[in-house]
């Protein structure tokens, strides 16, 4: 049974409740609990909206359906998590097509990733995946549509994407596949920053306080302490914001010493 895909006008309860920046597809046997777990949260920790079908048991319900196509459509990229049983969904090869789909008529961006499988298995449908399509094209009458998901495997698994058959952790590879997906999505993460940032400007206001009511120099040193450690981190989130790489740096420095310096320039410069 092949998917039902709404247009613009499908009604409101078949849409994705909350705004998300990335669709994951992937199988949910395989990876649920395990490696798409692992991912979802490194993208979570870098403020990345995901969008990740918790519906373990999908049935032939069509708004189910409906809400992950337009999940996929409103997704600025999509992961797709290939592992050895993916082809033997239905429901993931028809989000794959759908994937495909929004690439070529959206410009929507494609990640493949492939867990605990050869990607050239996924490339020419091999082992697992040839005893899936085997499968499909015994029960499925309609050959052009098993055709079809055959064609969106070959397509996908020769887009740049990361093998994870490779001499890594895997909190290694999430953390490294989700920082590709910020970049990818033309994204800075400092909410790092923003988090020490507020703290040491709770500790700076109660530190003045203390100061006004017991005056004492020690006291004034340590607010302008906490004062100075704000201003680096302003000018660190800065320099994030401006994606100056480490090698651009080090040419400004060896230009201008006093230009990363707490000077007046500094601060005319950033604004501080």
């Amino acid at each position: 049974m092949a998917w039902s895909y709404p247009s613009s006008t499908s009604s409101s309860n078949t849409t994705p409740q909350e705004k998300h920046e990335v669709f994951i597809s992937f199988r949910s046997e395989d990876t649920r609990n395990t490696f798409t777990s692992h991912l979802n949260g490194a993208l979570k920790r870098l403020d990345i909206k995901t969008y990740i079908d918790n519906n373990v048991n999908r049935g032939d319900e069509i708004p189910t359906t409906l809400v992950r196509a337009m999940a996929i459509e409103e997704a600025e990229l999509s992961i797709i998590v290939f592992s050895k049983n993916y082809a033997a969904s239905k429901w993931c090869l028809e989000e794959l097509v759908k994937i495909l789909e929004c690439k070529k008529m959206k410009g929507k961006m494609v990640v493949p990733v492939f867990f605990d499988i050869d990607p050239s298995n996924v490339r020419h449908q091999r082992e697992s995946y040839a005893e899936a399509f085997a499968k499909h094209e015994r029960n499925f009458e309609d050959e052009m549509k098993v055709q079809e998901w055959r064609s969106g495997l070959l397509e996908a698994s020769n887009y740049t994407g990361w093998d994870c058959n490779v001499n890594k952790t895997e909190l290694e590879i999430v953390e490294e596949i989700a920082m590709d997906v910020l970049n990818k999505l033309n994204r800075v993460y400092v909410s790092d920053i923003d988090q020490q940032i507020a703290k040491l400007q709770q500790l700076a206001k109660l530190q003045y306080e203390f100061y006004e009511r017991v005056p004492n120099i020690d006291e004034y040193y340590k607010y302008k302490a906490t004062d100075q450690r704000i201003a680096e981190l302003n000018m660190e989130r800065s320099l994030r914001l401006l994606r100056l790489s480490p090698d651009l740096l080090s040419h400004l420095e060896s230009k201008d010493n006093n230009i990363f310096g707490f000077s007046s320039s500094r601060r005319n410069i950033f604004g501080f």
